[in-house]
């Protein structure tokens, strides 16, 4: 039986869901980081009440 692990994922920023707006700015935020080659999306954190900008990828910064 295989096991899955659980993905490792890095919130690249948080909006708040009570923003006017909605989930617009961090939808804006994400489209920039993919335009710039950064696989983000956008995901909402329940328990926090806030839209998180995530990747399942580890940013070189943090890496190094």
């Amino acid at each position: 039986m295989p096991i899955t692990l659980p993905r490792q994922r890095t919130v690249l920023e948080r909006f708040p869901a009570g923003h006017p707006r909605g989930s617009w700015p961090a939808d804006e935020y994400a489209a920039a980081l993919r335009a710039q080659g950064t696989d983000a999306r956008v995901v909402m954190d329940l328990d926090s009440d806030q839209f998180l900008v995530i990747t399942d990828t580890v940013p070189q910064e943090a890496s190094r």
